[in-house]
């Protein structure tokens, strides 16, 4: 993960909406996407992008106003507003889907034809000496289908934002980001507990029968 070009896609919703970095510890990724073509993957790139431009544009105003108490019918503060407007997770999981969905069904007619005329405009210019158009190398519509798509989850509980997966999506789980802290192991009578032996939670500070602070271990 890269700090600057992952901040370039946060949009700027307020005050310190955008933080100045991307910790590694704390960001970890959500999901990975696998096509088993470029075209593919480029595709439903655009298309997420378009989704996600909507989002963040085109959201009803009843999301950012106040519904209870005497100011009921006024906007949320702005850190409130970029809180809410930043929170995207279950709106890109749906995207994804959705996107999926229309790959699934194909290109249309009239997508075939404007990339046939892209690329016989390319081809042509090429064989006259244009400069501009020699690394050009376009490419014609996608045939579509999602045979082969592979969507590896950090959670595979997220994926149950979206309503409706293409059967032909393969959904799997994703290793454990190498920035991630490990468990602590949890000390208790001189015995290490290995993460998922036993369950324990914070240690309790107590006061002993002989006035001096000492620590429970609630299991």
């Amino acid at each position: 993960m890269y700090t600057l070009p992952s901040l370039k896609q946060l949009p700027f919703l307020g005050k310190k909406t955008v933080p100045a970095r991307l910790r590694k510890d704390l960001w970890h990724p959500l999901c990975l996407v696998e096509f088993p073509r470029p075209s593919q993957g480029l595709l439903a790139y655009r298309r997420l992008r378009e989704f996600r431009r909507l989002h963040e544009t085109s959201y009803p105003l009843s999301l950012i106003t106040k519904t209870e108490g005497p100011l009921q019918g006024q906007l949320h503060s702005t850190k409130k507003r970029g809180k809410i407007l930043m929170d995207q997770k279950a709106n890109s999981i749906a995207d994804l889907a959705a996107v999926l969905a229309l790959q699934k069904r194909g290109p249309t007619k009239k997508h075939v034809e404007e990339a046939n005329r892209r690329v016989e405009r390319v081809r042509t210019q090429k064989e006259r000496g244009k400069k501009k158009f020699r690394r050009r190398n376009p490419q014609g519509a996608d045939p579509g289908g999602v045979e082969g798509v592979k969507v590896r989850w950090a959670n595979l509980l997220d994926a149950e934002f979206a309503e409706k997966w293409p059967e032909e999506v393969v959904h799997d789980g994703l290793t454990r980001h190498r920035y991630t802290a490990a468990l602590p192991l949890i000390e208790e009578g001189g015995e290490a507990i290995e993460d998922g032996q036993k369950k324990a939670e914070i240690p309790v500070a107590l006061l002993g029968q002989d006035g001096k602070a000492g620590t429970e271990l609630r299991t």
